[in-house]
Protein backbone atom coordinates (compact mmCIF):
# COMPACT_ATOMS: atom_id res chain seq x y z
CA UNK A 1 0.00 0.00 0.00
CA UNK A 2 1.07 3.34 -0.93
CA UNK A 3 2.04 5.79 1.84
CA UNK A 4 0.99 9.07 1.49
CA UNK A 5 3.95 10.99 1.44
CA UNK A 6 2.89 14.86 1.19
CA UNK A 7 2.40 15.49 5.02
CA UNK A 8 5.85 14.08 5.73
CA UNK A 9 7.15 16.32 3.14
CA UNK A 10 5.46 19.68 4.28
CA UNK A 11 6.93 18.90 7.81
CA UNK A 12 10.33 18.41 6.16
CA UNK A 13 10.28 22.02 3.95
CA UNK A 14 8.60 23.66 7.80
CA UNK A 15 11.93 22.48 9.73
CA UNK A 16 14.68 23.78 7.03
CA UNK A 17 12.09 26.62 6.35
CA UNK A 18 14.89 29.63 4.81
CA UNK A 19 17.50 27.51 4.54
CA UNK A 20 18.32 25.16 1.82
CA UNK A 21 18.66 21.48 0.16
CA UNK A 22 18.28 20.17 -2.74
CA UNK A 23 15.37 18.45 -4.15
CA UNK A 24 16.97 15.66 -4.39
CA UNK A 25 18.10 15.18 -0.85
CA UNK A 26 14.59 16.24 0.42
CA UNK A 27 13.03 13.22 -1.22
CA UNK A 28 15.44 10.76 0.21
CA UNK A 29 14.64 12.56 3.14
CA UNK A 30 10.87 11.80 2.83
CA UNK A 31 11.78 8.06 1.72
CA UNK A 32 14.01 7.17 5.10
CA UNK A 33 11.67 8.87 6.83
CA UNK A 34 8.61 6.90 5.77
CA UNK A 35 10.79 3.32 5.59
CA UNK A 36 12.27 3.89 8.97
CA UNK A 37 8.99 5.08 10.13
CA UNK A 38 10.19 8.28 12.40
CA UNK A 39 8.46 9.99 14.82
CA UNK A 40 8.27 13.97 13.84
CA UNK A 41 10.89 14.34 16.86
CA UNK A 42 13.23 12.09 14.98
CA UNK A 43 12.19 13.59 11.46
CA UNK A 44 13.48 17.17 12.84
CA UNK A 45 16.52 15.76 14.36
CA UNK A 46 17.37 13.64 10.78
CA UNK A 47 16.64 17.10 9.03
CA UNK A 48 18.43 19.19 11.63
CA UNK A 49 21.83 17.12 11.21
CA UNK A 50 21.19 16.82 7.41
CA UNK A 51 21.22 20.77 6.98
CA UNK A 52 24.54 20.79 8.88
CA UNK A 53 26.43 18.27 6.79
CA UNK A 54 25.44 19.59 4.02
CA UNK A 55 26.24 23.35 5.22
CA UNK A 56 29.72 22.20 5.97
CA UNK A 57 30.00 20.62 2.79
CA UNK A 58 29.35 24.08 0.38
CA UNK A 59 32.40 25.69 -1.20
CA UNK A 60 33.65 28.85 0.75
CA UNK A 61 32.78 32.28 -0.94
CA UNK A 62 35.61 33.18 -3.57
CA UNK A 63 37.05 29.65 -3.51
CA UNK A 64 39.38 28.88 -6.20
CA UNK A 65 37.26 25.76 -7.24
CA UNK A 66 38.71 25.74 -10.98
CA UNK A 67 42.37 25.11 -9.32
CA UNK A 68 41.26 22.58 -6.90
CA UNK A 69 39.33 21.11 -9.44
CA UNK A 70 42.21 20.88 -12.10
CA UNK A 71 45.02 19.40 -9.69
CA UNK A 72 41.75 17.02 -8.45
CA UNK A 73 41.65 15.63 -11.44
CA UNK A 74 45.59 16.54 -12.91
CA UNK A 75 47.95 14.57 -10.26
CA UNK A 76 45.90 11.27 -9.70
CA UNK A 77 45.98 11.73 -14.27
CA UNK A 78 49.96 11.43 -13.84
CA UNK A 79 49.25 7.71 -11.97
CA UNK A 80 47.59 6.47 -14.61
CA UNK A 81 48.43 3.34 -17.68
CA UNK A 82 48.91 4.52 -20.92
CA UNK A 83 47.39 1.18 -22.88
CA UNK A 84 44.58 0.32 -24.73
CA UNK A 85 42.96 -2.93 -22.68
CA UNK A 86 40.59 -5.45 -23.67
CA UNK A 87 37.01 -4.27 -23.17
CA UNK A 88 35.79 -5.59 -19.78
CA UNK A 89 34.37 -9.11 -19.82
CA UNK A 90 34.71 -9.17 -23.73
CA UNK A 91 38.21 -10.18 -24.82
CA UNK A 92 37.52 -8.95 -28.42
CA UNK A 93 36.65 -5.81 -28.20
CA UNK A 94 39.78 -3.64 -27.66
CA UNK A 95 38.81 -0.05 -26.29
CA UNK A 96 40.97 2.69 -24.91
CA UNK A 97 41.77 3.32 -21.37
CA UNK A 98 43.62 5.30 -18.90
CA UNK A 99 45.15 8.51 -19.52
CA UNK A 100 44.85 8.07 -23.47
CA UNK A 101 41.31 8.16 -22.80
CA UNK A 102 40.49 10.86 -20.15
CA UNK A 103 42.60 13.11 -22.67
CA UNK A 104 40.17 12.05 -25.29
CA UNK A 105 37.06 13.31 -23.26
CA UNK A 106 38.38 16.54 -22.36
CA UNK A 107 39.58 17.06 -26.28
CA UNK A 108 36.55 16.49 -27.17
CA UNK A 109 37.75 14.08 -30.03
CA UNK A 110 35.25 13.97 -32.63
CA UNK A 111 36.02 10.36 -33.11
CA UNK A 112 37.17 8.29 -30.09
CA UNK A 113 40.09 6.10 -31.45
CA UNK A 114 38.27 3.31 -30.12
CA UNK A 115 34.86 4.08 -30.81
CA UNK A 116 32.31 1.00 -28.98
CA UNK A 117 28.76 0.56 -27.63
CA UNK A 118 26.66 -1.40 -25.42
CA UNK A 119 23.23 -2.02 -27.32
CA UNK A 120 21.03 -3.13 -24.81
CA UNK A 121 17.62 -5.20 -26.15
CA UNK A 122 13.88 -4.84 -25.37
CA UNK A 123 12.21 -7.09 -23.39
CA UNK A 124 11.18 -10.05 -26.09
CA UNK A 125 14.64 -9.50 -27.78
CA UNK A 126 17.08 -9.92 -25.29
CA UNK A 127 15.57 -13.41 -23.70
CA UNK A 128 15.13 -15.02 -27.42
CA UNK A 129 19.18 -15.61 -29.31
CA UNK A 130 17.29 -15.98 -32.55
CA UNK A 131 15.57 -12.62 -32.17
CA UNK A 132 19.16 -11.07 -30.57
CA UNK A 133 20.93 -12.71 -33.54
CA UNK A 134 18.00 -10.95 -35.90
CA UNK A 135 19.11 -7.16 -34.35
CA UNK A 136 22.79 -8.13 -34.91
CA UNK A 137 22.50 -8.70 -37.76
CA UNK A 138 20.87 -5.82 -38.76
CA UNK A 139 23.44 -3.70 -37.28
CA UNK A 140 26.78 -5.39 -38.10
CA UNK A 141 28.12 -3.61 -41.43
CA UNK A 142 28.27 -6.74 -44.22
CA UNK A 143 30.05 -5.55 -47.18
CA UNK A 144 29.35 -7.87 -50.45
CA UNK A 145 33.10 -9.47 -50.79
CA UNK A 146 32.64 -10.94 -47.09
CA UNK A 147 29.04 -13.32 -48.68
CA UNK A 148 29.90 -13.33 -52.07
CA UNK A 149 32.96 -14.24 -54.41
CA UNK A 150 33.46 -11.90 -56.88
CA UNK A 151 34.62 -12.48 -60.46
CA UNK A 152 35.60 -10.72 -63.26
CA UNK A 153 35.93 -11.55 -66.89
CA UNK A 154 38.67 -9.40 -68.90
CA UNK A 155 37.06 -11.24 -72.12
CA UNK A 156 33.58 -10.35 -71.99
CA UNK A 157 34.18 -7.20 -69.86
CA UNK A 158 31.47 -8.87 -67.20
CA UNK A 159 31.19 -9.52 -63.49
CA UNK A 160 29.69 -12.33 -62.14
CA UNK A 161 28.70 -12.44 -58.39
CA UNK A 162 28.58 -15.74 -56.78
CA UNK A 163 26.89 -15.74 -53.37
CA UNK A 164 27.61 -18.16 -50.69
CA UNK A 165 23.92 -19.95 -49.65
CA UNK A 166 25.61 -20.59 -46.16
CA UNK A 167 26.23 -16.89 -45.73
CA UNK A 168 23.45 -15.41 -47.31
CA UNK A 169 21.04 -17.39 -44.96
CA UNK A 170 22.99 -16.71 -41.71
CA UNK A 171 22.38 -12.72 -42.40
CA UNK A 172 19.14 -13.20 -43.37
CA UNK A 173 19.38 -12.32 -46.99
CA UNK A 174 17.90 -13.54 -50.36
CA UNK A 175 19.24 -13.31 -53.68
CA UNK A 176 16.47 -11.32 -55.01
CA UNK A 177 17.46 -8.80 -52.09
CA UNK A 178 21.32 -8.92 -53.08
CA UNK A 179 19.87 -8.59 -56.84
CA UNK A 180 18.02 -5.06 -55.75
CA UNK A 181 20.53 -3.49 -53.88
CA UNK A 182 23.83 -4.70 -57.11
CA UNK A 183 21.15 -2.86 -59.71
CA UNK A 184 21.06 0.46 -57.77
CA UNK A 185 24.71 1.05 -58.44
CA UNK A 186 25.45 3.24 -61.79
CA UNK A 187 27.20 2.49 -65.41
CA UNK A 188 25.99 -1.41 -64.99
CA UNK A 189 23.18 -3.65 -65.85
CA UNK A 190 21.86 -6.49 -63.52
CA UNK A 191 20.50 -10.09 -63.88
CA UNK A 192 19.78 -12.96 -62.15
CA UNK A 193 21.05 -16.33 -63.79
CA UNK A 194 20.33 -18.92 -61.51
CA UNK A 195 22.08 -18.62 -58.28
CA UNK A 196 24.35 -15.69 -59.56
CA UNK A 197 24.32 -12.34 -60.55
CA UNK A 198 25.73 -11.39 -63.99
CA UNK A 199 26.84 -7.67 -64.60
CA UNK A 200 27.23 -6.10 -67.81
CA UNK A 201 28.57 -2.82 -68.52
CA UNK A 202 26.97 0.33 -69.98
CA UNK A 203 30.57 1.78 -71.26
CA UNK A 204 32.71 -1.33 -71.84
CA UNK A 205 36.29 -0.74 -70.94
CA UNK A 206 39.33 -2.29 -68.82
CA UNK A 207 39.33 0.76 -66.72
CA UNK A 208 35.71 0.90 -65.79
CA UNK A 209 35.92 -2.86 -65.07
CA UNK A 210 38.01 -2.91 -62.14
CA UNK A 211 36.49 0.63 -60.99
CA UNK A 212 33.17 -1.46 -60.61
CA UNK A 213 34.83 -4.41 -59.44
CA UNK A 214 36.47 -2.79 -56.82
CA UNK A 215 32.99 -0.86 -55.74
CA UNK A 216 31.19 -3.80 -55.45
CA UNK A 217 33.62 -5.37 -53.04
CA UNK A 218 32.71 -2.45 -51.32
CA UNK A 219 29.43 -2.67 -51.65
CA UNK A 220 27.30 -1.91 -48.05
CA UNK A 221 24.97 -4.99 -48.40
CA UNK A 222 23.04 -4.93 -44.75
CA UNK A 223 23.73 -3.20 -41.70
CA UNK A 224 24.49 0.27 -40.03
CA UNK A 225 27.01 2.65 -41.04
CA UNK A 226 30.81 2.52 -38.71
CA UNK A 227 29.89 -0.68 -37.45
CA UNK A 228 32.28 -3.45 -38.36
CA UNK A 229 31.73 -6.12 -35.68
CA UNK A 230 28.96 -6.99 -32.84
CA UNK A 231 29.47 -9.52 -30.20
CA UNK A 232 26.23 -11.19 -28.90
CA UNK A 233 26.66 -12.14 -25.03
CA UNK A 234 24.42 -14.09 -22.47
CA UNK A 235 24.70 -11.30 -19.35
CA UNK A 236 23.58 -12.59 -15.91
CA UNK A 237 20.66 -11.13 -15.03
CA UNK A 238 20.08 -9.12 -18.04
CA UNK A 239 20.12 -11.39 -20.93
CA UNK A 240 21.57 -11.26 -24.43
CA UNK A 241 23.14 -7.58 -24.53
CA UNK A 242 25.17 -6.84 -28.10
CA UNK A 243 29.09 -5.37 -28.31
CA UNK A 244 29.86 -3.61 -31.09
CA UNK A 245 33.04 -2.26 -32.56
CA UNK A 246 32.31 1.06 -34.15
CA UNK A 247 29.70 3.42 -33.23
CA UNK A 248 26.99 5.29 -34.97
CA UNK A 249 23.93 5.99 -32.42
CA UNK A 250 21.48 7.77 -34.52
CA UNK A 251 21.27 4.54 -37.12
CA UNK A 252 21.40 2.17 -34.66
CA UNK A 253 18.47 3.41 -32.02
CA UNK A 254 16.37 3.39 -35.51
CA UNK A 255 16.65 -0.23 -35.08
CA UNK A 256 13.47 -2.15 -34.71
CA UNK A 257 14.34 -4.49 -30.84
CA UNK A 258 16.66 -1.95 -29.55
CA UNK A 259 16.32 -0.28 -26.04
CA UNK A 260 16.75 3.25 -26.86
CA UNK A 261 17.00 4.07 -23.13
CA UNK A 262 20.00 2.43 -21.98
CA UNK A 263 22.05 2.14 -24.88
CA UNK A 264 25.34 3.62 -24.92
CA UNK A 265 28.60 5.07 -26.71
CA UNK A 266 31.54 5.92 -26.00
CA UNK A 267 31.26 8.93 -28.82
CA UNK A 268 30.36 11.92 -26.49
CA UNK A 269 30.08 14.28 -30.02
CA UNK A 270 27.35 11.67 -31.15
CA UNK A 271 26.09 11.94 -27.93
CA UNK A 272 25.67 15.75 -27.99
CA UNK A 273 24.43 15.49 -31.57
CA UNK A 274 21.60 12.77 -31.22
CA UNK A 275 20.49 13.83 -27.47
CA UNK A 276 21.80 17.07 -27.02
CA UNK A 277 23.89 19.02 -24.57
CA UNK A 278 22.84 17.73 -21.21
CA UNK A 279 23.14 14.05 -22.38
CA UNK A 280 26.41 15.10 -23.08
CA UNK A 281 27.27 16.46 -19.99
CA UNK A 282 26.51 13.90 -17.94
CA UNK A 283 28.07 11.03 -20.64
CA UNK A 284 31.62 13.63 -20.17
CA UNK A 285 30.98 12.96 -16.45
CA UNK A 286 30.00 9.77 -16.37
CA UNK A 287 33.06 8.28 -18.60
CA UNK A 288 36.01 10.18 -17.00
CA UNK A 289 34.50 9.06 -13.83
CA UNK A 290 34.76 5.32 -15.06
CA UNK A 291 38.11 6.16 -17.00
CA UNK A 292 39.66 7.13 -13.31
CA UNK A 293 37.51 5.08 -11.14
CA UNK A 294 38.62 2.09 -13.30
CA UNK A 295 42.15 2.51 -12.33
CA UNK A 296 41.22 2.71 -8.67
CA UNK A 297 41.92 6.29 -8.43
CA UNK A 298 38.95 8.06 -6.23
CA UNK A 299 38.25 11.61 -7.84
CA UNK A 300 35.41 13.24 -6.21
CA UNK A 301 32.77 13.50 -8.91
CA UNK A 302 32.22 17.52 -8.56
CA UNK A 303 35.37 18.15 -9.77
CA UNK A 304 34.47 16.26 -12.73
CA UNK A 305 31.51 18.21 -12.70
CA UNK A 306 33.47 21.23 -13.08
CA UNK A 307 35.10 20.33 -15.93
CA UNK A 308 32.09 18.96 -17.55
CA UNK A 309 30.09 22.37 -17.39
CA UNK A 310 32.86 24.67 -18.68
CA UNK A 311 32.99 22.23 -21.68
CA UNK A 312 29.34 22.63 -22.42
CA UNK A 313 28.17 26.27 -21.07
CA UNK A 314 27.23 27.74 -24.40
CA UNK A 315 25.31 24.69 -25.82
CA UNK A 316 27.83 22.83 -27.67
CA UNK A 317 30.98 20.92 -26.49
CA UNK A 318 34.41 22.56 -26.25
CA UNK A 319 37.72 21.37 -25.72
CA UNK A 320 39.74 22.24 -22.87
CA UNK A 321 43.06 22.81 -24.52
CA UNK A 322 43.80 25.97 -27.31
CA UNK A 323 40.96 25.22 -29.71
CA UNK A 324 38.45 25.74 -27.10
CA UNK A 325 37.76 26.95 -23.75
CA UNK A 326 41.86 27.84 -22.96
CA UNK A 327 41.86 29.41 -26.51
CA UNK A 328 38.78 31.73 -26.16
CA UNK A 329 39.70 33.25 -22.66
CA UNK A 330 38.39 37.17 -22.86
CA UNK A 331 41.72 38.21 -20.97
CA UNK A 332 44.37 39.03 -23.57
CA UNK A 333 47.46 38.34 -21.21
CA UNK A 334 46.18 34.79 -19.96
CA UNK A 335 46.16 33.44 -23.93
CA UNK A 336 48.88 34.97 -24.29
CA UNK A 337 50.58 32.58 -20.75
CA UNK A 338 48.90 29.98 -22.34
CA UNK A 339 50.50 29.05 -25.80
CA UNK A 340 51.67 31.02 -28.84
CA UNK A 341 52.37 34.31 -26.30
CA UNK A 342 53.85 37.23 -29.54
CA UNK A 343 50.95 36.16 -31.61
CA UNK A 344 48.13 36.52 -29.09
CA UNK A 345 49.65 40.02 -28.16
CA UNK A 346 49.65 41.46 -31.46
CA UNK A 347 46.68 40.15 -32.39
CA UNK A 348 45.08 42.07 -29.21
CA UNK A 349 47.52 45.28 -29.69
CA UNK A 350 46.23 45.32 -33.31
CA UNK A 351 42.42 45.06 -32.29
CA UNK A 352 43.13 47.32 -29.51
CA UNK A 353 41.52 44.72 -26.94
CA UNK A 354 41.53 45.73 -23.14
CA UNK A 355 42.44 43.34 -20.25
CA UNK A 356 40.50 44.00 -17.32
CA UNK A 357 42.78 41.45 -15.33
CA UNK A 358 39.86 39.68 -13.33
CA UNK A 359 41.59 35.95 -13.98
CA UNK A 360 44.39 34.35 -11.90
CA UNK A 361 47.21 34.16 -14.94
CA UNK A 362 46.74 37.58 -15.91
CA UNK A 363 47.02 39.03 -12.09
CA UNK A 364 50.04 37.25 -11.60
CA UNK A 365 51.70 38.27 -14.80
CA UNK A 366 51.08 42.06 -13.45
CA UNK A 367 52.00 41.28 -9.75
CA UNK A 368 48.69 41.65 -8.10
CA UNK A 369 46.92 40.04 -6.11
CA UNK A 370 44.56 37.81 -7.54
CA UNK A 371 40.63 37.85 -7.43
CA UNK A 372 39.98 34.78 -5.68
CA UNK A 373 40.25 33.38 -1.89
CA UNK A 374 41.48 36.03 0.54
CA UNK A 375 42.48 38.39 -2.03
CA UNK A 376 38.83 38.98 -3.05
CA UNK A 377 37.93 40.06 -0.13
CA UNK A 378 38.60 43.99 0.92
CA UNK A 379 39.12 44.43 4.61
CA UNK A 380 39.35 47.87 6.74
CA UNK A 381 41.09 48.29 10.06
CA UNK A 382 40.76 50.92 11.99
CA UNK A 383 43.96 50.34 14.39
CA UNK A 384 43.57 52.83 16.98
CA UNK A 385 39.78 51.66 17.67
CA UNK A 386 41.22 48.58 18.41
CA UNK A 387 44.21 49.96 20.87
CA UNK A 388 40.91 51.58 22.64
CA UNK A 389 39.32 48.07 23.17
Amino acid sequence: MAVDTSEIRKEIKKIVGKKFLPLKIIDELVEKSVKENLTKEQIRELVKRTIEIYERNLIDPSEACGIVGAQSIGEPGTQMTMRTFHYAGVAEINVTLGLPRLIEIVDARSIPSTPMMNIYLKDKYRKNAELAKKVANQIELTELNEIAEIETDLTDLTITVKPDKDTLNKKGLTIEELFEIIKKMKKISAEIRGDEIFIALDEPSYKNLLDISEKLKLLKVKGVEGINRVIIRNEPGEGYVIYSEGSNLEEVLKIEGVDPYRTITNDVQAVGRVLGIEAARNMIIQEAYNTLSEQGLNVDKRHIMLVADIMTVDGSIKAIGRHGVSGEKASVLSRAAFEITVNHLLDAGRRGEKDTLEGVSENIIVGQPVNLGTGAIQLVMKREKMKRD
